[in-house]
């Protein structure tokens, strides 16, 4: 991933950046940080949330898995 797709906060992705990785929108991506499917970080006086690029890419791993039948039910 290129240093301009990468957020300055220590190498972490914004929620837009994340979404485009995984194919979902801001919502569910929040939804999923709520159910603890992914962890976020809170950053800056908004709390803003930031992905780190190793925790969405083990969850895009993880959903190649299940959906190509090697670990799923």
């Amino acid at each position: 991933m290129s240093a301009s797709t990468r957020n300055e906060i220590g190498g972490m992705l914004r929620t837009g950046e994340a979404c485009r990785i995984l194919y979902v929108s801001g919502n569910t991506l929040r939804r999923w940080n709520k159910l603890g499917i992914i962890n976020a970080y809170r950053v800056g006086p908004r709390g803003d949330r930031r992905f780190r690029l190793e925790d969405v890419n083990a969850l895009l791993a993880e959903e190649i898995r299940y959906n190509s039948g090697f670990g799923g039910k």
